[in-house]
């Protein structure tokens, strides 16, 4: 079969002019809403006609180049889950960056990956970190061209370790059990080598609030999957654990799971408490205890974030609201 060329050849705005019989800079001013110039309604209204008639889609690679907009937020993403607190995350910042007019784009680093970095091929007009950059991916990206870097700030000098995340959570989960009457606590983890670092960061904070609000340390503390979790539980139960603060709802689950099976009363003798409120936490039976955390406002505020270096405007006046919740349900 021979595809005619005309057929297959992109409509320009020559093409649009031509039919017209108008000139290439009028079809252009009117195709680009240009301020300050001079043309009537009425060929306004003909050129746009003519360009919706004729299939003519604008080049958003030549814009981009001649405007020096591309349009284009790129978030750059830990190699962590896209679990179900990252799409919530993801999903308002692309909506929000949208009504903006902007795509949101993400990609992932991987160790010892040979993918060429996204900030080198579609010349975005912010590049945001979930995490702070090494001074190395700065250099690169600021090398490529971009000018609009958030963190600007590399990872491991001051004020880089702010991450644009939640911290309260782990004080919330060993309250509540001390409220219900929990004085001998473990901290279960994950581990995915992806969360080792956020696992670490809870576990911190876990072990300084039973120090803080108990007085003593926690009795057990150990990661756990799905082969490890039957052994480790009963060595806790054996320890006189009566309360577990896990890492997330996956992981309270696989307690409380692996906790009935072996006939222990999930709370009366051992109260499991989850983090992130997941739909698992609500649908799992017994249902799970957990924190909440606002992911849909931490987007938006990366939304506004990065709007804000793309437009010169002045960045939000506040962070994402920090407050964790918690729910309290079946397990505790």
């Amino acid at each position: 079969m021979i595809m005619h060329e005309t057929a297959a050849r992109r409509v320009t705005t020559a093409d649009i002019a031509r039919s017209l019989g108008i000139s290439r800079a009028t079809v252009g001013f009117v195709l680009n809403d240009t301020p300050g110039q001079t043309i009537s309604a009425g060929t306004r209204d003909r050129v746009l006609s003519e360009a919706k008639r004729l299939g003519y889609r604008p080049n958003g690679a030549a814009r981009a180049l001649a405007s020096g907009h591309s349009r284009v937020i790129l978030l750059v993403l830990p190699d962590w889950p896209l679990d179900y607190s990252m799409r919530a995350n993801l999903d308002e910042a692309s909506l929000a960056l949208d009504e903006a007019g902007y795509s949101l784009v993400t990609m992932t680093p991987h160790p010892g990956g040979h993918a060429q970095p996204l900030w080198e091929t579609l010349r975005p007009d912010v590049v945001m970190g979930m995490m702070p950059f090494t001074p190395e991916q700065l250099t690169q990206i600021r090398d490529s061209g971009v000018t609009h870097v958030i963190p600007e700030t590399p990872a491991g000098e001051p004020n880089s370790d702010e991450q644009l995340g939640y911290t309260g959570g782990p004080r919330i989960q060993v309250a509540h059990l001390a409220d219900r009457g929990r004085r001998r606590l473990a901290f279960a983890g994950s581990t995915d080598p992806r969360l080792r670092e956020l696992v670490e960061q809870r576990r911190g904070l876990t072990r300084d609030s039973a120090v803080d609000l108990l007085g003593a340390p926690l009795t057990a503390d150990q990661d756990i999957d799905e082969e490890s979790v039957s052994r480790v539980l009963a060595d806790w139960i054996t320890a006189g654990v009566d309360g577990v603060i896990a890492y997330n709802d996956d992981v309270a689950a696989l307690i409380t799971g692996a906790a009935l099976r072996a006939g222990v009363d999930v709370p009366a003798e051992l109260a499991v408490i989850g983090h992130d409120d997941t739909p698992l936490a609500r649908l799992f039976v017994p249902a799970l205890s957990s924190v909440r955390i606002d992911s849909a406002g931490l987007g938006r505020y990366l939304a506004q974030l990065a709007l804000s270096a793309a437009l010169g405007s002045p960045p939000p006046a506040a962070g994402p609201e920090t407050e964790a919740v918690l729910v309290a349900r079946e397990t505790t």
